[in-house]
Parts: structure tokens; C-alpha cells; sequence
């Protein structure tokens, strides 16, 4: 009987934040949680000392970071990515793929299987989330346009015939059978977001019918307002404010978004709606410098400074470098959220959007054990998984 017991900490659940609360975690689940100390003779002790005790954040889009990507096709990639952004109170991730070869993505695919087994000292893996390669090209932002290319059945069935591990696929549902695309992967019980896209408003809701119910870092590869030649038309951004039923995930570095983007998208879409996303390269936790991105065989040189992945040329960014920490501080200092809807959009809005919030997302009695201690400016102290602590500052 392994049991971990949290006290005298700020216990923030789904209702309010419970001071001087207390923990206890008992073979990787929520035991208990109390105003008081919880009698458990047997249970080793962390003394929060008065900071937040939260659920543990949940990035539904990540890339890399410590100097690897998912796409390097290593398993010691897999797992340090794992263990770095552990460190910055990730609990749970979706590893997050570009724009590739098949054989590249098959590759990454079965990587992920063998990595997933191994994976016990960092965020824990919830499945793969696929960036592209449909896409429109006009769209690809930093994604390698030799690889954007129109949905085939033929490909992405057997892609999905390969592996089980696929819980999540951006694309942009203009293109030529991607409606179909959208449908056959819903029924899968896969997550369709729209990514990458020149989509116009109809094209928009057509697609959430069809299974698109996530905006992929919103503001960020779509058409807000638009003309085509007399004539405006509302984006994927606007489709994504009146859908009151589409989630929308956001950089919330600061840079990708500035702050009246964070407080605009706040507000109308609130926290129940939006989750927070790292997004983030191999360079996050690193120095600025010369980095990759993608896999270091066939990835792209960009430059991070100034706090983000740049296109050599800085003609446009190139992926976030954030950890999970700085979303959250950035959401309460930049857009002037309270604490409480922080959190949600951290933990248990990405539990919801990735249908796992019936063990993940919040610190409520039977779920799993993913904790994060922080002190008043988000500095992460503690990092426990499954009822492990795997990070201790």
C-alpha cells in the first residue's frame, strides 16, 4: 500500500480553494481530501507549507523540449521530454507530431508504443496527437510544405489500422474529403480538431457537425475575417466564438497571442471552453540559440529568441519554447484571470477535451493521483504522477 499525504496547503478542487487543506493519496489515486489533517498513520508526508496544492496540468499539444522532439524517433526523446516538462508541473501530455513522411509517422507511432511502456519518471503519455500532414498549404506556417498534402483514405486508414495509440488528429476540413476524413476518425473515438486552415465560417460548422470540435491554437494557422473580392467572410476564428459548443486551445506564452488576444478569447469563450496548450519545440527549457524543429533528420533550422522559435529569416514564428508554469502565470499577470479559472483551463477543460476528465483534471476523490505544488508566482516545487513524486525542486 503505497499512500502520500499533502498538508497545510491551498487545495484548489473544482469549488474553491480549501486553506490549510490536506491530501491523501493511496496506490496512485485520490484517497481523500480535507479541511483537516487526514489521519494516515502509515503515509509518508509533504508539508506544502502553505503553497497551491492542483491538479496536474494537461498539455494537449507539445511537441518537444530539453533538446528533443517526438519526431527524433527515439525512446530516451520520448522520456526526457516526458521528465523536463514534469519539472514545470505537466502531469499528463499528448505528444505531438508535424507535418511528415508516412514512413516518419509510422515510425513515431511505433516509438510511442515501446516509450509508453518505459515512461514512470515524467508526464505521462495520453495518447498521440497528429499535426498534419493535411493541411492547407497556404496555411503551413512552419510545417515543411513538402509533406502538406490532401487527406487520402488509403493512407490514414492505414495509419489508424497500425496502432491504437492515435487519440487525436488536426487537419484543415476544407480540403477535398476531409469532411469524410473527419467522420471516419470521430467514429474511431478520435478527437478532429481544425488546424492549418483556410477555412471561411460555413466551411467551419460543417466541420464541427461532421466531428471538428477543437480550434488547434487558435489565432494561429486560420483566417480570421477575410475578403474574397467584394466580400467579407468570417474565419475559423469568428466560427469559433459563435459555436458556443467548439473548444479552442491557446498559446498562452505571450508572444503567440498578446495579452488583449488572452483576455478577448477569455471572455467569450471562458475557461470551461479553453485550454491552455505549451505548443512547445525542442528548445523549451533550453537556452536561446540555433535549434530544430522536428526531427533532427528531416527537421527545419530555426532560430529562438526574444522567447519564441523563429524562421531563420524571422519572417514568422516557428513554435512556442513555453513550459506549463508560464501559461498559467501568464493567463493570471497578462490577461487578469482569477487563479481558480487558470487552473481549469489547465487541468480539467483538457481532461474534458481529450474525454479522459473521469480521472484526470481535479483533485476529487478516485481519480488519478497527478498533483502539482506551486508558490504564489507559479514557481513548481513538487510534481507527483500516479502518486509518485517524480519532481522535487
Amino acid at each position: 500500500m503505497q499512500q502520500l499525504k499533502i498538508v497545510n496547503g491551498q487545495v484548489i478542487t473544482p469549488g474553491r480553494i480549501i486553506q490549510g487543506g490536506s491530501v491523501l493519496l493511496k496506490d496512485g489515486t485520490i484517497a481523500g481530501i480535507s479541511e483537516h489533517n487526514i489521519d494516515a498513520p502509515d503515509a509518508g508526508v509533504i508539508d506544502a507549507a502553505g503553497k497551491y496544492v492542483s491538479p496536474g496540468f494537461i498539455d494537449l499539444h507539445v511537441h518537444g523540449g530539453g533538446g528533443h522532439d517526438f519526431m527524433d524517433n527515439s525512446i530516451d526523446a520520448f522520456l526526457e521530454i516526458a521528465r523536463t516538462h514534469a519539472s514545470y508541473g505537466t502531469t499528463a501530455m499528448s505528444p505531438t507530431t508535424l507535418s511528415s513522411s508516412k514512413a516518419d509517422l509510422l515510425e513515431t507511432l511505433r516509438v510511442y508504443e515501446l516509450a509508453n511502456k518505459q515512461n514512470i519518471s515524467g508526464a505521462q503519455f495520453i495518447g498521440m496527437h497528429l499535426e498534419g500532414p493535411y493541411f492547407a498549404p497556404n496555411q503551413c506556417g512552419a510545417q515543411d510544405p513538402r509533406y502538406i498534402r490532401n487527406p487520402d483514405p488509403e493512407e490514414y486508414k492505414e495509419i489508424l489500422a497500425s496502432t491504437t495509440a492515435i487519440k487525436r488528429w488536426s487537419a484543415a476540413p476544407e480540403l477535398k474529403v476531409a469532411i469524410e476524413f473527419g467522420r471516419y476518425i470521430t467514429d474511431k473515438g478520435i478527437l478532429a480538431a481544425i488546424a492549418h486552415t483556410d477555412a471561411v465560417y460555413d466551411e467551419a460548422l460543417d466541420a464541427f457537425e461532421n466531428g471538428y470540435t477543437l480550434a488547434t491554437h487558435l489565432y494561429s494557422g486560420m483566417l480570421g475575417v477575410t475578403r474574397r473580392n467584394a466580400y467579407r467572410y468570417a474565419g475559423v476564428v469568428e466560427a469559433a466564438y459563435l459555436i458556443e459548443r467548439m473548444d479552442v486551445e491557446i498559446i498562452a506564452d505571450g508572444i503567440h497571442l498578446p495579452p488583449p488576444l488572452l483576455k478577448l478569447v477569455y471572455k467569450i469563450k471562458g475557461a470551461k471552453r479553453t485550454a491552455l496548450i505549451t505548443d512547445a519545440m525542442r528548445a523549451a527549457a533550453m537556452p536561446p540559440g540555433a535549434s530544430v524543429l522536428g526531427g533532427l533528420k528531416n527537421g527545419l533550422k530555426v532560430i529562438v529568441e526574444d522567447g519564441v522559435a523563429k524562421l531563420p529569416d524571422r519572417s514568422a514564428f516557428a513554435g512556442s519554447v513555453a513550459t506549463f508554469d508560464l501559461l498559467v502565470r501568464n493567463m493570471i499577470n497578462l490577461a487578469g484571470v482569477p487563479l481558480t479559472d487558470v487552473i481549469e483551463m489547465a487541468t480539467l477543460t483538457p481532461a474534458r477535451i481529450m474525454n479522459i476528465a473521469d480521472r484526470k483534471g481535479s483533485l476529487e476523490a478516485g481519480k488519478d493521483a497527478d498533483v502539482v505544488i506551486f508558490d504564489d508566482n507559479i514557481n513548481v516545487e513538487k510534481t507527483i504522477v500516479n502518486g509518485r513524486l517524480i519532481y522535487e525542486k
